[in-house]
């Protein structure tokens, strides 16, 4: 399958992709993953990338498009791939568009999780990320504590809040969503790209999906 995942911060996307992928050996992507890994392998495009990031300027679309050509290009995407928060912006669905396009993809859907936003501030309020960068382990203390309170079960590192789930943070990650990213539902509908999910749990996305794609 060939699928771009839309919802707001906290609404489930990485955890249907990964549920996803087992399904038929489609690879999550996401753009933090490309940056990282073009970063590490000290790319011509990371090494671009990296100046902006370490200045603390966002990576310019005409980068990530670029890095994004690359990836959808690697043999492991031949059998799908999932879209994993990108686009965020009416501009980058749009170069995406040409960028299909160009290299002659046709993708299946634009997914929308619809969770409410009560829902969602408890999720990221209560979630707890493994501090080592290596692990990157995720905890809920309501619904999947660790087993040692504030200790990663994987690795021991220390689980932490991040900084940008705090209830505030989470607040102000939701107010830019509103008006950069959600304008994407629209966009994807219009085009009869876009199926949209109201659901609070990830098996009845995925089953909304598997329905929509008779997988």
């Amino acid at each position: 399958m060939k699928v771009i995942l839309l919802g707001a911060p906290g609404a489930g996307k990485g955890t249907v992709a990964k549920l996803l992928t087992a399904l038929d050996g489609s690879v999550q992507i996401s753009t933090g993953d490309i940056l990282r890994g073009e970063v590490q392998a000290q790319s011509d495009l990371g090494k671009e990338a990296e100046g902006y990031m370490k200045a603390g300027d966002l990576v310019p679309d005409s980068l990530i498009m670029g890095m994004m050509e690359k990836r959808l290009q690697q043999p492991d995407c031949e059998k799908g791939f999932l879209l994993d928060g990108f686009p965020r912006t009416i501009p980058q669905a749009e170069a995406l568009t040409e960028l299909f396009g160009k290299i002659g993809i046709t993708f299946d859907m634009a997914v929308n999780i619809d969770v409410p936003k009560d829902i969602i501030l408890d999720r990221l309020c209560t979630r707890r990320t493994c501090e080592n960068p290596d692990c990157q382990a995720i905890y809920n203390v309501k619904s999947n504590p660790p087993k040692v309170e504030g200790i990663c079960d994987k690795c021991g590192a220390k689980a932490i809040q991040r900084e940008d789930e705090t209830e505030e943070a989470i607040s102000h990650r939701l107010a830019t969503y509103n008006e950069k990213t959600a304008p994407l539902i629209g966009f994807y509908e219009d085009k009869g790209m876009l199926l949209s999910v109201e659901a609070v749990n990830s098996d009845a996305v995925i089953e909304a999906i598997k329905d929509k794609l008779s997988l």
